[in-house]
């Protein structure tokens, strides 16, 4: 359990980081939503039912689409480009190696332990090859979806409140509240991102495998 707990302690951290913001965001957001219904005249609501309002799946998924975005970008980036000196770039000057696994192992040696879709090939491979964009790719996607449910909802309510008019999901989404609401979170993981990037080459933090180590030249490239 020990050992367990040692390979595992940055995700489970990380992890419980998470939990515990995202449930302190529950419950300030559940005080302030109840003190904005009372200012309408509405009653207020018990914490599970804020939990399934609009307003607490619209605040929570246009934060998580604007990440999983950040995410599958940067992958998708980090395939293509360069930025010479970064710890989060390959080396320009490097030569392409195949990136398809490890060289199989015969009953001798000790057991194949390549993934699965590597040893199978042909079509799995090819999904595995991408598979890790393809996972933020869905997962911004249903981010976005629930945002825009969540969005649409919440924007109806104001709109009973003050005598507006309502509109569906689609129509939603072609509101500048819905742009507003996403590119205000986009730009700051796109800022973060290149932010992350740049320091890297100048800047480094002894321990941390995001930088480079403390005595490398900053034209150093990679890890």
């Amino acid at each position: 359990m020990r050992k367990r707990l040692r390979d595992n302690g940055l995700s489970l951290v990380l992890l419980g980081i998470f939990l515990a913001i995202l449930a302190g965001q529950s419950l300030v957001g559940w005080d302030v939503y109840n003190k904005d219904q009372q200012e309408h005249g509405e009653a207020a609501v018990g914490y599970i039912a804020y939990l399934q309002t609009p307003a607490f799946m619209e605040v929570t998924f246009e934060n998580w689409e604007s990440e999983f975005l950040q995410m599958a970008a940067y992958v998708l980036l980090t395939a293509w480009l360069f930025q010479r000196g970064s710890a989060e770039s390959r080396d320009p000057d490097a030569e392409e190696g195949d990136d398809g696994g490890a060289p199989e192992t015969d009953g001798a040696s000790g057991p194949d332990e390549r993934p699965w879709p590597v040893r199978r090939g042909g079509g799995w491979l090819k999904v595995y090859e991408n598979s890790l964009l393809i996972a933020f790719f869905l997962l911004f996607a249903m981010s976005f979806i629930l945002h825009a449910i969540g969005g649409a909802g919440e924007y109806n309510q104001g709109q009973q409140e003050h005598g507006g008019q309502t509109v569906s999901v689609l129509q939603y989404l072609g509101t500048s509240q819905f742009w507003f609401e996403s590119l205000q979170n986009w730009q700051s993981e796109f800022l973060a991102v290149f932010a992350i990037v740049t320091l890297t080459i100048f800047l480094r933090q002894k321990g941390s495998p995001e930088s480079k180590a403390v005595d490398a030249p900053h034209h150093k490239t990679g890890g």
